[in-house]
């Protein structure tokens, strides 16, 4: 329940705030706080999750209703309008028709359930473990959209980054180009120089209009997950923020308490040992309090044989008492139930075994990655700085004619490659750095 709270009041506050201005115009800039608070309150799989706890929730509330009485109360009003003929010995026969009578019946009935090995109690206690699995089910749930809309937000960002490196390098081949026509022109250049110049120049114009399709499919996955219409227009931010400080000794030690996915997998178990006790309450015996009040009134407006049939007959009485089922044999069947559900205990304690090796080794992956994408965004931005360098000093070089055009040309991918790599590298360290907070389930409450 307390994450449903947050959900729904934490996010409820946010997203009131942001959609009344996210979707008021036609084209918006759109923060990565909007798209998540748009996700949580319009995303499908956290709709259904919450759907599940909402249910459990309301059973909880009703969970002290299975300690009281069942009352059933019956009510029938009965007429009819008969003709009747009774024949004697002697051959007297009596008839009549017309015969009119009302007939009113009603009951109350109740069972109260006293003992039935104590499965009550333990249904009503597990209602709190069903609602705490809920609750990470929802967590496990946010923690899962929200890493889904912070890649795909930033993969945007990284597209655009990748457009602009590319109108980059557009510019440098039109300046190339226009350089090569002028030495064409003055009689010092050549020809094969001036249409190199203009083919680099058009494929980078078809890489550009390439990356605006790339760019407009990532905004339609961030539309899904935000689950608002395809065609809203909207503009992201240009950089990629990233958490440099985080450590592996942080994450790991608070892993088993932080965890959805540990913590969820942890309270199967609780939910199947809880089932093991139920089906133990079935080898005790069953007792319940019954009783019931009756009353019965039969009215004739007429009789055939007035001696022996009355024209008013009423009945009312009060009976109660105990019952009991005690079980005795029933062909094995709750030995049969109590070994599944302690197979079924056995299996969750695997899964959650299962669930803590694998999070720990993909803990140690995003890691790995978290540390080697820092280090190659290090090396990679001194990359960028000495080939911009290089491309002045080629730039002026070929312009006075000492340097060759081939130079110039590689000099202008090398800066590409460099700021593709530069940029591919910040994209992926957010990416370790989400999915590093994912883990821990410390997602959401860093964003």
């Amino acid at each position: 329940m307390s994450t449903f709270k947050f959900l729904k009041l934490g996010f409820g506050i946010v997203v009131l705030f942001f959609t009344g201005n996210l979707f008021a115009q036609d084209t918006l800039h759109l923060s990565v706080e909007q798209a998540i608070a748009t996700a949580l309150q319009n995303n499908y799989d956290i709709q259904l999750s919450r759907n599940d706890s909402l249910v459990t929730a309301i059973t909880y509330a009703y969970r002290n209703a299975a300690f009281l009485p069942q009352l059933n109360a019956t009510g029938t009003i009965i007429s009819n309008d008969n003709s009747q003929s009774q024949t004697y010995e002697g051959g007297v026969v009596k008839s009549r028709s017309g015969i009119k009578s009302h007939t009113a019946n009603a009951g109350l009935s109740a069972n109260w359930l006293l003992f039935n090995g104590f499965k009550m109690f333990i249904a009503r206690n597990a209602l709190n473990d069903y609602l705490e699995q809920g609750s990470y089910n929802i967590q496990n749930q946010i923690s899962t959209t929200v890493s889904d809309v912070v890649k795909t937000y930033y993969d945007i960002v990284h597209q655009k980054q990748l457009l602009r490196s590319i109108e980059e390098q557009m510019t440098l081949s039109s300046a190339r180009l226009q350089l090569a026509q002028y030495k064409l022109d003055i009689g010092v250049g050549i020809k094969p120089d001036v249409l190199q110049s203009q083919i680099d120049y058009n494929q980078q114009r078809a890489s550009r209009v390439n990356q605006l399709a790339v760019i407009d499919q990532r905004k339609q996955d961030l539309n899904r997950l935000m689950n608002v219409r395809q065609t809203l227009l909207y503009d992201v931010g240009d950089t990629i923020p990233v958490d440099n400080s985080l450590l592996l000794s942080d994450i790991l030690n608070s892993l088993n308490e932080t965890s959805p996915q540990l913590l969820l997998a942890r309270k199967n178990i609780d939910v199947a040992k809880i089932n093991v006790r139920l089906a133990r309450a079935d080898l005790y015996p069953t007792v319940s309090f019954t009783s019931a009040y009756n009353f019965a009134r039969t009215n004739n407006s007429s009789v055939v044989n007035p001696a022996f049939q009355p024209l008013l007959n009423t009945n009312r009485g009060l009976n109660y008492g105990l019952t009991a089922s005690i079980p005795i044999l029933n062909n094995f069947r709750t030995k049969q139930e109590i070994k599944q559900a302690e197979l079924a205990v056995n299996y969750q304690q695997l899964v959650y075994e299962n669930q803590q090796s694998t999070l720990n080794r993909d803990v140690l992956n995003a890691y790995r990655s978290y540390i080697a994408q820092k280090e190659i965004v290090d090396i990679s931005d001194s990359s960028v700085s000495f080939a911009r360098q290089n491309l002045y000093i080629e730039k002026e070089r070929y312009r006075i004619g000492n340097t060759t055009y081939i130079e110039l040309r590689q000099a202008e991918q090398n800066v590409a490659e460099a700021e593709t790599t530069l940029i591919t590298a910040r994209y992926n360290l957010k990416l370790a750095e989400t999915d590093l907070l994912r883990l821990k389930g410390a997602l959401v409450r860093r964003q």
